[in-house]
Order: C-alpha cells, then sequence, then structure tokens
C-alpha cells in the first residue's frame, strides 16, 4: 500500500453564529461537540502508515487543526445537519484531486444520497475496512460506493491513542473542557424515533477503559470533565461503576453521562456523586408513551408527570445539572394536553432544563420512519434543517402547522420566561451549573430556538409556505435557500446541483413501496 496525505474532517457545527450571545456561547460550548469515530479513524489511517491531517469545522470556519492542499483523502464525518456543509467540502477537496469518504450518522441515514457527492459513504466501520478504503483510494463517480460492516466493534482506540488528535480542539474551549470517552455502543431500548434503536447493545472491553481514566487522571488540563459519548451510558450499572471506582480515586474526575431514569434510583445517584458525576442528561420523550427507559410504562399523563418530576428532584439533591429531553410532534400527542403537561413538568421540577426537539425522520435509521413514509408525511425538508428544532420533517398526526407552533412557542414561552429562568437559578444550588443554565436558556433557548420558532409561526401564514409544509409542493421556500446561503458563506458556491433536495421516501422505495400521496 502506498503511503497518503490523509485529511479528517470533524464537522462540528453548521454555521458561525451571527447573534453576538449565541455566538459566545457557540464560542464556549462548540469545540465540546466533538465525535470519537473520526479520531479513531485517524487513529487507524496512522497505524496502517499514512500522513493523516485533523481539521475541525463549524460552518464555513476552521476550529482547529487544517488539511493540506495536496491531500490524497479526506475523511468527513457529519450529522444530517451538517451534510450540506459536508457536501461541499467534498466537493472542494474533489476538485483538488482528493478522494472523499462520508462517514458518521448522516451516511447511516441517507446512504443513497450520499454516494452521490461522494467515493464512498461509510456506515459502521472496521479497521479492515478502511484499510480496504485506502488501498484503493480511487474515484468513485458520478456514484460512489456505500460500505458498511455487520456490526458494530468490541473494541476501540482509547483516550491515549486518540489524544494527540483532540488536544487541538480541546485547547479551543476557553472554559470547561470536555474529554470524549464511550463504554458502549448501540442501545437495549428499542424507542422507536431513535437512530440507535435498531443497533445491538455493545459493551467496550472494561480493562482499556480503565486504563484510559487513569491517562485521563494524569493528562488532564484544569476545568476539564470526562463525557460519556454512550447512546445510554450504565447500562451495566455495577460493572460501570465498577471500573471507575478502581480506576481513579473518587471524584478525581468530574463525568457527564446520559442515562435512563429507570437506572438513576437514589441509592445510584448517590454512588454516581460519589464518583464525580455533576451532570445528567436523561430521555422523558412522551408523557403518553415510550416509558420503558423510565420504568413508567404503565404510568401516563399527569401521573407521569408527577412521578417523573419527583424522580428528578431527588436525582438533583445528588446531580446538580440535570437535562430532560422531551419530544414535541409524537403521533401519540392531541390537543393542548401535551403541552399543558410539559408546562406543568417545568413547575414541579423548577431545577431541570428542559430540552424540547421536534419530532425528526433520518431516514432509513429508525423503526417509525417506514410507517411516517408509507403515510406519504415525511417531507423534502433540506437536510441543513434536521436538527430537531429548525424544522419538523413529518407533518404532525393530530395538529394543523399553525395549531402545532402555537403550543410550541407557548410552551417556549413558558419554560424560559424570566420567571421560569429566575426559578431554575434559585432551584439549583451548584453556583457554575445556575450561571450555565441561565446563559443557555438566554442564548440558546429564548434568543436562538424560541425566536426561530416564532418566525416559522409567522412564514406559515403564506400560503406557499404553508403548501410546502403540507407537502402539496416541493419549491423550497425562499426563506431556507437565504438560510443556508448565509450559514454556508464562501463554501455555498461548492454546494453541489442538486444538493438541497433528497428523496425523503428512499428507504420506503428500497421495499419497491409507494408512498400514500399527501
Amino acid at each position: 500500500m502506498r503511503k497518503l496525505k490523509v485529511g479528517v474532517i470533524d464537522i462540528l457545527g453548521k454555521a458561525v453564529s451571527k447573534n453576538a450571545l449565541h455566538r459566545l456561547r457557540t464560542m464556549m460550548v462548540r469545540p465540546n461537540n466533538q465525535s470519537i469515530m473520526p479520531q479513531v479513524v485517524a487513529v487507524w489511517c496512522e497505524e496502517l502508515g499514512h500522513d493523516v491531517s485533523m481539521a475541525y469545522y463549524n460552518g464555513p470556519e476552521i476550529l482547529a487543526g487544517g488539511i493540506p492542499d495536496d491531500v490524497d483523502m479526506v475523511f468527513i464525518n457529519a450529522f444530517s445537519q451538517n451534510a450540506l456543509l459536508a457536501y461541499a467540502l467534498s466537493a472542494f477537496f474533489r476538485d483538488k484531486g482528493a478522494v472523499t469518504v462520508l462517514g458518521g450518522p448522516h451516511a447511516r441515514s441517507y446512504p443513497d444520497d450520499s454516494v452521490k457527492y461522494f467515493d464512498y459513504a461509510v456506515g459502521f466501520c472496521d479497521k479492515t475496512m478502511l484499510a480496504d478504503i485506502l488501498r484503493d483510494c480511487a474515484p468513485h463517480r458520478p456514484r460512489g460506493q456505500f460500505l458498511s460492516t455487520q456490526k458494530q466493534l468490541s473494541t476501540l482506540p482509547g483516550v491515549q491513542q486518540r489524544w494527540k488528535f483532540m488536544t487541538p480542539i480541546i485547547a479551543k474551549t476557553p472554559l470547561m473542557k470536555a474529554i470524549p470517552m464511550i463504554g458502549s455502543l448501540g442501545c437495549p431500548y428499542t424507542c422507536s424515533f431513535c437512530i440507535d434503536a435498531l443497533v445491538p447493545y455493545q459493551p467496550l472491553e472494561f480493562e482499556p477503559l480503565k486504563e484510559d481514566l487513569r491517562f485521563v487522571l494524569k493528562n488532564k488540563p484544569p476545568r476539564s470533565l470526562v463525557v460519556w459519548h454512550d447512546p445510554n451510558f450504565g447500562i451495566r450499572f455495577d460493572d460501570y461503576l465498577g471500573v471507575i471506582e478502581e480506576a481513579i480515586p473518587p471524584g478525581s474526575i468530574t463525568f457527564l453521562a446520559e442515562m435512563s431514569l429507570a437506572l438513576l434510583k437514589e441509592d445510584n445517584c448517590q454512588r454516581l456523586a460519589r464518583n464525580g458525576f455533576v451532570a445528567m442528561l436523561p430521555g422523558i420523550e412522551s408523557w403518553y408513551d415510550l416509558g420503558g427507559k423510565s420504568k413508567m410504562r404503565s404510568k401516563k399523563g399527569l401521573e407521569k408527570v408527577q412521578r417523573v418530576a419527583e424522580q428528578v428532584n431527588m436525582i438533583m439533591s445528588y446531580i446538580p445539572y440535570m437535562q430532560g429531553n422531551l419530544i414535541f410532534g409524537l403521533d401519540v400527542d392531541e390537543g393542548e394536553e401535551p403541552f399543558e403537561l410539559t408546562r406543568r413538568f417545568v413547575d414541579l421540577a423548577p431545577g431541570i432544563y428542559p430540552y424540547f426537539s421536534l419530532l425528526t425522520a433520518f431516514g432509513r435509521n429508525a423503526p417509525d420512519n417506514l410507517h411516517y413514509q408509507r403515510d406519504g408525511r415525511v417531507l423534502n425538508i433540506p437536510f441543513h434543517f434536521l436538527n430537531q428544532f429548525h424544522a419538523m420533517n413529518v407533518r404532525p398526526k393530530n395538529y394543523t402547522w399553525p395549531e402545532f407552533y402555537d403550543r410550541v412557542c407557548e410552551t417556549y414561552a413558558y419554560a424560559y420566561s424570566r420567571k421560569a429562568l429566575a426559578k431554575r437559578f434559585r432551584a439549583t444550588k451548584h453556583r457554575p451549573t445556575q450561571f450555565e443554565q441561565l446563559f443557555r436558556g438566554l442564548a440558546s433557548e429564548r434568543r436562538y430556538k424560541f425566536s426561530h420558532h416564532l418566525a416559522l409561526r409567522e412564514y406559515l401564514k403564506d400560503p406557499a409556505v404553508r403548501r410546502y409544509f403540507d407537502g402539496e409542493t416541493t419549491e423550497l421556500p425562499a426563506f431556507y435557500i437565504d438560510m443556508i446561503k448565509s450559514d454556508l458563506g464562501p463554501l455555498w458556491d461548492w454546494l453541489p446541483d442538486g444538493a438541497l433536495y433528497h428523496e425523503p421516501n428512499a428507504y420506503l422505495e428500497t421495499l419497491a413501496e409507494t408512498p400514500v400521496p399527501a
């Protein structure tokens, strides 16, 4: 195999923030969005004898690192909201003679679209497959190759091996510096909306995790924390806490994790607090459904709100930072009640940071997506807006669009009112958390997301925009094009023809089925 110059790009965000307050928060937080797999690819490429450069992008800006002009092959990691940026970067590097490879969630969700703009699109990958791609290193055009292994790995290069590739972006964070670790892949729960629902749960080997924790303890910079990237950390709770307790002294490293409420019993919370866990991100999702992760399948409506609020308040007596994830627009929702219950939850659990997402169907990665496509409800919303708040690409089952956005706006206005922000500030006893939640609530939720929802509600009064959201036309509203053009900046000129549109029913078409007309 000839020695190649390889570039690896991790896209952390799709745009440079225009609002000064949100830009400040982006500068403090965006570098912490680094993904593990691009660093793994960089390690493997180096082990296979190639020269590797790594770059971290935020929109058209490079936050850290860089890629040489004479690079032979470029690997790009992207979520779907960053896909158009990735497509433009691929066109840019192809023009320089490089072969391009797309990996990450977007390649898994939309393989049929990805191969239009990349020489390779990769789902699951191991070192053997990577070696084959590097050995081939050939352009595949006009249509690239989609490759994927049958399952995920049982071991990955750890923090020590990835350290040289992550330290440049860690250095860019002025305050809290995130060190990414992962202890398991996939998830044992089968939430129908989730891209990990069909990925079997796979714990990684424990001995390398202990070595990584010892390395982090010795080398971590000031104001750092370990962020566990597991879709659901601690499924084997005693095993994972045992690994931490054996490897490092209690409380010597600060941790953040996403865990299910079912695991957050009081004795477990006490143990987590002793071992340095200061932030927890449980998924609540719905007041009527998806109760498996909270062990509340039989609890619905107000009863579930009260039970979850009670548990959250208990958890926050041990773990100071809690973010509760809720989804708007699920098919089980109807009328005013789901939104009223969410506002009631904000009152009953004042310390939690409520994080609202809009239902989004990411291609072929979640079981429910076929159901939405069969009903003809999936819209051709550009990938750029599939970040669970800029746009909802599934027409609501039980609401018109104006009804839906009226309720979304009312709930944002309530949850991030000055009164709610002040109450959240007082209910949180940890001083850094108080100010982080206040600043985040003002910059991200109130000034950015809430303002966007208000604007979209106004746009929906335009008959042409309403026809687009009702699936009666695929003509993209002008304001969406303007937003994409602004976000991509100089890379707009490199966006390939046709990239603004994709086939929303591609998954269904692979089964030779036809969606019901909108």
